[in-house]
């Protein structure tokens, strides 16, 4: 079938009220009902429990709970390399920005204005820089961690669509990440390398995303978009290591990264020769180096 045909049907369901229907439901402690909905879930989608911090499913009162388990502390080692994978997940594409445009899927571009909320002047410090699209299966851990030390300078929650963001629906919907609700983290990372942004992109049935810093951005959905900055004069800075958690999915999706171009001087990055699209990958592994 055409992907677009695949995905009309998206077009026609009532996403936001089936995000906030199953974002109420996995917030609930209803017991036995409870465990048995996530003993169905790690059997339905071959989620690896032995790696968690605790491998009981009896032992999470709710399904988010479960959902956004801890892993063992020795279960995702960190690479040597400048950047690393902030989740377990697939890749979904990767590469050069061209001028303001990502690549999204065959035929599909958006631009870096519109994935950071219209603020123009913030995308334009990643023009010429380069991408990278990951995606969240529901079997995947769902907390997203640092690829790379930085300093918080800023994070704008985006209102949007929630359409499904799998592969079909990538290849389907123009423009799908810029159109999505998202949560957009923008990170200092000090000594001359500029800015980076890590966006959170939500999706149906995602029912909240979070950061460390803030905790539950969304909800609430007001439509208006939100700005929160964390730079100003006096203000005590928020500091995260490399591979240190930063926020987390309630119910999974997709992480877009944007870095800029290297500077006068200095020696370009340079995507891990492993990387290619579809391919999966684990927190920790190298992802870009010089």
């Amino acid at each position: 079938m055409n992907d677009r045909l695949a995905v009309l049907p998206q077009y026609l369901l009532p996403k936001q009220a089936l995000t906030e229907l199953a974002g109420r439901q996995a917030n609930r402690a209803a017991g036995a009902r409870t465990t048995a909905v996530i003993r169905w879930f790690i059997r339905r989608y071959g989620v690896n429990m032995a790696e968690a911090l605790n491998p009981d499913p009896a032992a999470y009162p709710t399904f988010n709970e479960f959902f956004t388990r801890p892993l063992k502390p020795d279960a995702r080692p960190l690479a040597q390399a400048e950047l690393i994978c902030p989740v377990d997940g697939a890749i979904s594409q990767f590469g050069p920005i061209e001028r303001d445009q990502v690549f999204q899927a065959k035929g599909h571009r958006y631009s870096t204005t519109a994935l950071v909320g219209g603020d123009a002047q913030l995308a334009a410090k990643f023009d010429d820089g380069l991408f990278a699209t990951l995606y969240l299966s529901p079997r995947d851990y769902h907390r997203i961690h640092m690829p790379c030390a930085g300093r918080l300078l800023r994070m704008i929650h985006v209102p949007g669509e929630l359409f499904s963001v799998n592969p079909t629906t990538a290849r389907g919907v123009p423009g799908l990440f810029a159109r999505n609700e998202r949560v957009v983290c923008v990170f200092d990372r000090g000594d001359g390398l500029g800015e980076f942004v890590l966006v959170l992109v939500g999706a149906t049935i995602v029912g909240s995303m979070a950061t460390v810093w803030h905790g539950i951005v969304n909800p609430p959905r007001s439509g208006a978009l939100r700005d929160w900055r964390y730079d100003a004069p006096g203000q005590a800075p928020v500091l995260l290591k490399q591979g240190e958690e930063m926020g987390r999915f309630l119910l999974g999706s997709t992480v877009v990264m944007l870095f800029p171009k290297a500077a006068a001087g200095q020696a370009p990055l340079r995507f891990h020769p492993d990387w290619r699209p579809t391919r999966a990958i684990r927190l920790g592994e190298a992802m870009a180096a010089r």
